[in-house]
This record gives C-alpha cells, structure tokens and sequence, in this order.
C-alpha cells in the first residue's frame, strides 16, 4: 500500500512537472509571433481492483496541446491577404496621385504656359524674341510630358522588381512550408501527439505567405497542409513544392508577368489569378491603374500635338511659306507574340485622335480573320481582313502573313508622352500667318519701346487700292506745350469704342491724342492700339504700318492655335486638353481615396480577427502566473504525498526490528 501511495505521489510530481514547465513555456514565448498557448491535458491514471474495489492510481498526462482555432485562424488570413494587397495597391497609386495633381510639378501650369505663349506670339507676330517664348514654352510642355512619363516608367521598373522579389518570397515560405510538412509528419506518426510549436511555425508561415498572395489551405489526414494559389495551382503538396517564377511578358518584353513552373515547362500565369496580398496588389494596380494612366497621359500629348500640327499645317510662318508640323509623334507600339508562328507585320497609325481612347488592343489571327479587342472592356469587334479602322486607329498588315492563332498587343498611346519633341528649331518657322490670301499690311512695335503700348494686326478696308508705298511711323512725343499724341505725316481719323464710338479726324501735321482701345484708320487700313495696364505710350515710342508681302504681322493662325487651348478635341468632342488631363487627375485621385478608405476599414477587420484569435489562443500572462502558482501548489502537495509514504516505510521497517 506504501509502494502505491509513492507511486500516486510520483505521477503527481510529474503531473505538476509538467504543467509548470508548459506555463514557463507559455511564458516565454508570451511575444513570439504566432505562438498559441498551449495547455496540459490530464487524466485520472487506470485504477487498480484490490478485491474491496477499485484504487486510484494517481495522474497520468494525456497530452500537452496548443489551444487554436483552425476557424478564426482562416479569419485571419483572409483578412491579412486583404490588408496587404489594398495596403500594396494604395502605396503605388499614392506616388501616380503625388505626382499627377502636384500644381508645380504636374502638367496643368506647362500646358497654361504653353498656349499663353502662343496667345502672347499672336499679339506681335512678326517679333522673333516673342515667337521663340513660344517655342521655348513648346519646349517646356514637352519637357513635363517626358518628365511625367519617365516617372511614370520608372514606377512600371519598380513594379517590375517588386514581383520578381514578392515571387522569390512566396517560393521561399512554400519550400518551409513543406519542410514542416515533412517535419511534422514526422514527428506525429510516432504516437499521434501534436508537436505544437511545428503547428504554430506552419501556421505562421501561411499567414505570411498569405501577406504576399492570397493562398487556400487543405488539411491532409497525416497532418500535412496542402497550399493552393490563384485558379487551384498547386504551391506546396505535402513535402513538394511547385515554384513560381517570372519571365517577361509574351507580347511586352519589358513587362514582367509571374509564371508557373510544372511538367518540365514554365506557363504565364493569369493577371485575373493573382488575388490578394502584396503580388495581387502589384499586378492588379499595373494593369488597373498604372497602364491607363500612361496611356492617357499619351492620349493628352498625341491630342494636342496632332491637333496643333494639323492647325499649324494650314498657315504660314515669317517666310511666307506653309507651315510644317510643329511637334513630332512616336507611333503606336505594336508587339507581336513571342509565341507567333507567321512572319506577319502588323502597324497602326491614328487617323482621328477625336474618337481615341486610353486603352490597348489585342488583334488575333484565326486564320481566316483578324479579330480586334479592345482590352479596356474587352470588346470584341466584327472579325475580318485588314485593314480596319477602330476608335480613330487603323490597324494595316505592312508584310508577311499570320498563322492561326498568332495574336498582335497594339498600344496606341503608351509611348505619347514620353516620345513627344519639339520639330521646329527656328522661330521664324512658325506659321503664325493666315493661309492665302496675305494681309497686304503688317503692323509692329519698336523693340526698344519702354512702354506697354501693342499695335494690334492691321486690316484693309475696299478703299485701300493704292498698295502702301513706304512705311508710316506712329511716334509718340510727350510735349507740354502742343500735348502729348502723335504727330503724323498723313490724316488719320480715330474712333474710339464708347458707345456709341465716336470718330474724330485729324489732318496731317496734328496732334493726334492716344486713346486706349481706339481704333486709327488711314488709306483703308485700320488697327488697334492698347495696353494691357490702359497706360500711355512712353516717350519715343513708336509704331510702324508697312507693305506686307509675306504676311509678316498676320497674326490669324496664330489666333486659331490659341483657341485650341479650350476647343473639345478629345474624347469624341467632349473634353479639352486641359479637361483630359483633369479627368485623369480626377480618376486617380478618386481611386487613391477609395483604396484609403478601403485599406482602413480592412485593417480594422484585420485588427478584430487578430484581436479573437489572440483572445481565444494569446498567452495571457496573468493568467499563467496563476497557473505558475496552482502547479507550483501541485508539486508541493505532491512532494508532502511522496515524504508521507517515505514516513511509512520508516515505521514499518521499526516495526520488523
């Protein structure tokens, strides 16, 4: 009976043992990530017949498990993959918004600049310091179109990076995955307990992984996890792995797309397949957000430069010849598969930059017809031979023939921006004049004038018949005595804009007053001369009326291009320049602020899920300290047990003496 009681005090002591060192171990790792908190299991030892009934035999452990709830563990990983793929999307629309709206760096105050130098060119035309401030502001906008793009281009190379290491990372957490898999395995086929701190290493695994790409979890019998990403791919199967990797896109060479190693073979997996965490944040903000953002940034830069072009086209600069194209285009890119058969050569030119979109098109080959798509919203149009023309752009075979199944990715407006440059060079060749016929007189003002004072373009009456024989000077004389005017050669009547104007003539030799705004007519020609402040003339300043053969002073194209600035050129008649480019300011932004919001309110679902996973599997230290105490308690009773029965035997060998 002694031998039993010693027995029961021994199981007892290890019962205690084990609790206090299962405590001390929650305890320590009370901070590390992914810990659960693990508990004893105890059970009451097979009692013993003694012929009067059945004995106690003391305690016995059944198990030492981790107190987790494979539910709310799901929870979390959901609600991770979600966080993390909003938090990747937000940061990178973040620097597109930054950069887009910026009202110094963005395009809004060189696209002001640009025409408000032509505007100003329009005012003097026939004056080279004024016609080469337009083309410096020509060069400017330019300049910002470029240096928007390069930004742009350069988020594009990030993105590029961040997949190839978001794509290492997912292949490193399988393949510690799956060594835990065989781990675990392992250490459980022995006698079926869990080995715990396995367990919670896995399962930390999986929710980061799960913070670089949404991964689904299957359980398997023996205790292994089967990780699946995107449609079902399979990422680790018990001890396998099936790696990721990146290779560049079939139809964009500088695009990197994730690939699928199997069977010997590497496959491009699906953009519409990576969901969630970091990689599905990347890859939905590229081709979301980032690629219609360059596109319609291109589409501004094409509008513009190709209306302009066509406007400049039609007038004629300094030398009297017809203008040229002011700006030049880069063409659409076209990228044929790399997976093409056929030697076929497809171009694109845009015919109407009215109808133009912002999205890219993909022409594939059935070997019968082609059948373009427009992947914005992925319509399909009526199939047939080329070539064909589709929202402005025409789309031609130059040679070659396809195969069946080859396919074309045409992006019309990508490569706008940065490939836009100022084609003229010389000031003189812009086509600020009118098209035939000239204005057969021109007016300007003296360079050296100090006042504000700018004589407007002249026009020509049907009494002018006689062609000017030499030029007239308007000088302006400030004299105290005779009052200050002009003093003339030739009789001019003026007529002011009151209402109703008045007119008054003056002969040759008189004093003619300047009057803002009026209007001074000779010989059948009239102009204006005013100040934009209403001041006077300056004394000594002078204005001149010649024979203009060349249309110097005709300033009536560069009054048409100026207009473009507010005329509705894009977009099917419906927005500006300036309205594009705000649309997609608009767009970006609402985006941006959509992600915020929604990034928040997911890392507030984040927080909960976390918050009952720590409620129901967190050390609780408090409550550990209790238990250090119970078991503590424990050993001491168990030891008073073990020194009782000890205190028996002494007796009872006493007694043999």
């Amino acid at each position: 009976m002694a031998t039993n009681i010693l027995n029961i005090g021994r199981s007892a002591l290890a019962a205690a043992q084990v609790g206090i060192n299962t405590t001390g171990h929650n305890i320590a790792n009370a901070a590390t990530p992914g810990y659960s908190r693990q508990v004893v299991v105890q059970g009451t030892a097979q009692p013993q017949n003694f012929g009067f009934g059945f004995m106690g035999q003391g305690a016995e452990i059944d198990t030492v498990k981790r107190v987790y709830s494979e539910f709310l563990g799901s929870q979390v990983r959901s609600a991770q993959t979600s966080k993390s793929g909003l938090d990747s999307y937000y940061a990178q629309i973040k620097q597109i918004d930054n950069l887009l709206a910026d009202p110094a760096a963005g395009l809004s105050p060189a696209l002001q600049g640009f025409f408000s130098g032509i505007q100003e060119m329009s005012s003097n035309p026939a004056l080279i310091p004024s016609r080469q401030a337009a083309l410096s502001s020509a060069e400017t906008l330019v300049s910002r179109f470029q240096s928007l793009a390069g930004r742009l281009d350069e988020i594009e190379q990030g993105i590029n990076s961040q997949i190839t290491s978001s794509v290492n990372g997912i292949n490193t957490y399988a393949q510690q995955i799956a060594q835990l898999n065989d781990a675990i395995g392992r250490a459980q086929s022995g006698n079926g307990q869990p080995a715990n701190d396995l367990l919670d290493q896995r399962d930390q695994l999986i929710l980061d992984l799960n913070r670089e790409i949404k991964a689904t979890v299957v359980k398997q019998d023996n205790g292994h996890y089967n990780i699946f990403i995107g449609n079902g791919q399979p990422l680790v199967v018990g001890v396998n792995t099936y790696a990721l990797s990146t290779a560049a896109s079939p139809s964009n060479p500088e695009r990197i797309e994730v690939a699928y190693r199997t069977a010997g073979k590497t496959v491009v997996v699906g953009e519409s397949s990576l969901v969630g965490g970091k990689l599905g944040g990347l890859v939905e903000f590229r081709s979301q957000t980032l690629d219609s953002a360059q596109n319609a940034l291109g589409r501004v830069a094409i509008g513009m430069a190709s209306t302009f072009n066509a406007q400049h086209r039609l007038g004629r600069d300094l030398n009297g010849n017809p203008g040229g194209d002011f700006f030049t285009l880069p063409p659409p890119v076209v990228g044929a598969n790399s997976a093409n058969t056929g030697d076929a050569k497809i171009s694109a030119s845009i015919g109407n930059v009215n109808a133009l979109t912002t999205s890219d098109y993909r022409l594939q080959y059935d070997g019968t017809d082609y059948t373009l798509t427009r992947l914005s919203d992925n319509k399909k149009f009526p199939p047939g031979a080329l070539p064909q023309t589709v929202d402005g752009i025409e789309f031609s075979l130059d040679s070659g023939t396809a195969d069946a199944g080859d396919s074309f990715l045409i992006r019309p407006t990508v490569n706008g921006a940065s490939g836009l440059a100022v084609a003229l060079t010389d000031p003189a060749q812009i086509a600020a004049a009118g098209a035939l016929p000239v204005t057969p007189v021109g007016t300007s003002a003296a360079s050296a004038n100090a006042g504000d004072v700018a004589i407007g373009a002249a026009t020509v009456d049907s009494s002018y018949t006689t062609p000017l024989a030499a030029p007239v000077t308007f000088t302006y004389k400030v004299d105290a005595v005779n009052g200050d005017g002009f003093v003339l050669s030739t009789p001019v009547t003026v007529t002011d804009s009151g209402t109703p104007p008045t007119t008054t003539s003056y002969a040759a030799g008189d004093v003619v007053p300047y009057v803002e705004g009026a209007t001074i007519s000779f010989g059948g020609i009239s102009f204006v001369l005013s100040s934009p402040t209403g001041a006077a003339p300056a004394d000594g300043d002078s204005f001149t009326v010649a024979a203009n053969p060349f249309g110097i002073g005709d300033n009536r194209n560069a009054l048409l291009l100026g207009a473009l600035q507010t005329a509705n050129t894009l977009g099917g008649g419906t927005a500006s320049f300036q309205g594009a480019y705000s649309q997609l300011v608009s767009q970006i932004g609402n985006k941006t602020r959509e992600l915020e919001v929604t990034s928040s309110a997911a890392g507030k679902l984040l927080s909960e899920a976390q918050l009952s996973l720590q409620t129901e599997s967190g050390v609780n230290l408090d409550e550990e300290a209790t238990n250090l105490l119970r078991y503590q308690q424990a050993y001491q009773a168990a030891a008073k047990v073990m020194q009782i029965a000890s205190e028996m035997f002494d007796a009872l060998l006493t007694i043999g003496r």
